[in-house]
């Protein structure tokens, strides 16, 4: 029979990309799925994933009671859930599964998707922190299979509690483009520029206002915003206030097909996170390998794995502060400069050919059958 694999994850399942990624391979591979996860006020059906998706209404959508209460409930349901493997996904549903793991006797997986006792929510929240901290210091030094992001969060794990964690990159699948990245089928302008900033976490200190606000700077751009997040409420009442409507379009969250289709439809892509706190200091995000597989120059933050990748593959530049005239000329300089974008068109197809998920999800399996998974020859 085949061996049941249970996932947590707080987030929204259907926009959780390295999730569903995680998922499908499994699968692939020979076990049966379940996730679970959070039912939102705006969440899309779930009934198009090809594994099981089990969703919790809860009575507080943010703060501290949202995370207790999530893991209440989910250490009940996992409870009485016949199990063989736990994924935990995050420091925010490890709890649950780590005690359900011990009382079970099954093995759990972790996967740390960022260095979150270093978020910015929390920074200026102590006691918050504090918890976060004291769970993360009892739980992660009694973890046998731990993976994150990249190889800079690895490091810090393992000299912080001496355990060995390995790296999952979020790279995603390979993309083809097709008739729909059409920028008249999609319904953008085609005597514009257009840069994009994609993500579910346009969040503060992302870099995400000196985007809008570098929009002053530059004529015939349009600043496409996708997805959503802390700020972006903010970010529209700038730019109604700075009279930019027709320089910056926002839309919501879109399923990841679609999603891909106006990446290929832009000029730009642009990730922009600052270095104020550890998790955006060593950050690695989806929307990176995203606009790498819509063959997209990037224009990037000066964080250390977001730039070495830009470097090595010479595929994109690299600001040198946020300062929103900056970013504009930076942005300038590139869409007038046909030469370079040619290069880094050029060398995308090396990069999307290299950095897509069909070459690192063996890391996965690997991980897995250590935890006692048997992998489909």
């Amino acid at each position: 029979m085949k061996k049941l694999v249970i996932f947590s994850v707080i987030n929204d399942v259907v926009f959780d990309q390295r999730v569903n990624r995680a998922a499908r391979t499994l699968m692939q591979e020979g076990a049966d799925v379940l996730v679970v996860g959070r039912q939102w006020n705006n969440s899309l059906p779930s009934n198009h994933l090809p594994y099981t998706v089990k969703r919790f209404r809860m009575l507080f959508n943010n703060g501290p009671l949202l995370y207790a209460f999530f893991n209440i409930r989910l250490f009940f349901f996992l409870l009485f859930r016949k199990v063989d493997i736990l994924l935990a996904n995050d420091l925010d549903t490890l709890l649950a599964n780590f005690l359900v793991s011990r009382i079970k006797k099954v093995e759990l997986v972790y996967d740390s998707h960022e260095y979150f006792t270093g978020v910015p929510e929390i920074r200026n929240r102590p006691f918050v922190r504090k918890v976060w901290q004291s769970i993360e210091k009892w739980i992660f030094p009694k973890l046998k299979h731990v993976y994150t992001v990249n190889q800079s969060l690895a490091l810090i794990y393992e000299k912080k509690y001496k355990v060995s964690v390995k790296v999952v990159r979020n790279l995603s699948h390979k993309w083809n483009r097709s008739e729909n990245c059409s920028r008249t089928r999609l319904g953008l302008p085609g005597n514009k520029s257009i840069i994009i900033l994609q993500g579910s976490g346009i969040n503060v200190d992302r870099g995400a206002e000196e985007a809008v606000l570098s929009m002053q700077y530059l004529d015939n751009t349009l600043l496409l915003v996708i997805g959503d997040g802390d700020i972006v409420g903010n970010l529209k009442q700038m730019v109604s206030e700075l009279g930019l409507k027709s320089k910056v379009m926002f839309m919501e969250k879109v399923p990841y097909h679609i999603l891909m289709n106006y990446t290929c439809a832009a000029d730009i892509g642009i990730t922009l996170d600052k270095d104020t706190n550890l998790n955006y200091k060593y950050s690695l995000p989806n929307k990176l390998f995203d606009y790498i597989q819509a063959g997209v120059p990037v224009l990037a933050s000066k964080v250390i794995e977001i730039e070495n990748i830009i470097k090595s593959y010479d595929i994109g530049d690299i600001i040198d502060n946020h300062d929103p005239e900056h970013i504009a000329s930076k942005l300038k300089n590139m869409l007038s400069d046909m030469e370079r974008m040619q290069l880094w068109k050029k060398n995308l197809h090396k990069a999307r050919e290299e950095l897509c998920w069909e070459n690192e999800q063996g890391k996965i399996m690997e991980i897995f059958r250590k935890a006692g998974l048997p992998i489909e020859s």
